[in-house]
């Protein structure tokens, strides 16, 4: 399975007001990479529109380890895990600092969901791409 890199820098309008990252960033941040992982491979809001069919989260948990805090530079690495069944897959996200600490864990339950019936659906060949889990030769 493919793994992802998105890199960043934390920005003032990341922190609050104890002069770190604010917790429901970190979920904003995570989400970011994961968009920007899937659109590079054929999986961007466009797509989803046309297809009518897209990602949905079903459950994360989140362990912060370290504090994020202004002007650092932050490295989020994702990839997939093992399916749990034939609807649902994991997904899991790394934030390192740029020292190479580990900063946050974000532990997803994904799957693909039918926009129009509005449920989930088997994943696609195309979306097991998308999410690094086969390639489309």
């Amino acid at each position: 399975m493919e793994s992802f890199h998105y890199e960043f820098q934390v920005i003032e309008s990341h922190l609050d007001t104890f002069g770190h990252v604010n917790n429901a960033t970190y979920l904003t941040l995570f989400e970011q990479a994961r968009w920007d992982f899937i659109s590079l491979r054929g999986w961007g809001l466009e797509d989803i529109q046309r297809l009518k069919k897209g990602p949905v989260i079903l459950e994360a948990r989140i362990k912060f380890k370290r504090e994020l805090k202004n002007r650092e530079r932050v490295t989020i690495t994702s990839q997939c895990g093992e399916p749990l069944n034939k609807l649902v897959m994991t997904m899991n996200q790394k934030m390192h600092k740029e020292d190479g600490s580990l900063a946050a864990t974000l532990e997803l339950s994904v799957g693909l969901m039918d926009l129009e019936k509005r449920k989930l659906m088997e994943p696609t060949k195309e979306w097991l791409h998308a999410v690094g889990m086969t390639n489309l030769s």
